[in-house]
């Protein structure tokens, strides 16, 4: 029977891999696998190795843990997110604060947006 762990692995690693605008056969060349079976790993088809996982996660510019347990906070900048959070809870989620709220998103994703382009 498969872990909930296991279940998730290829699907992280998918995750990673899209959010750095890695290309599939893009991964399967640098981890020198076919892309079929490399397409096995995010369909959770294959059982992973600890160096295989580590090799991935080194390829994608992540920690392994990151890749064992997904969190999709983990694509925000953190300090940035903190910034947003001490502001929220400065003026209690009043009316103007979601404006503002809604502002530091919006630059966030400008600024998203803009490293992804380069």
């Amino acid at each position: 029977m498969e872990t909930q762990a296991h279940t998730n692995i290829g699907d992280n690693i998918k995750k990673f891999r899209e959010l750095k605008n890695i290309t599939r056969e893009q991964m399967a060349a640098d981890l020198q696998m076919s892309l079929s079976n490399y397409s096995k790993i995010e369909r959770n088809e294959i059982d992973l190795t600890i160096s295989r996982i580590q090799q991935i996660a080194q390829i994608i510019g992540v920690d392994v843990s990151q890749i064992l347990n997904f969190d999709a906070t983990q694509i925000f900048n953190i300090s940035n997110n903190q910034v947003v959070q001490a502001s929220v809870k400065a003026e209690n989620m009043h009316f103007h604060t979601e404006e503002k709220y809604i502002a530091m998103l919006e630059k966030e994703v400008d600024r998203l947006r803009k490293i992804a382009n380069e």
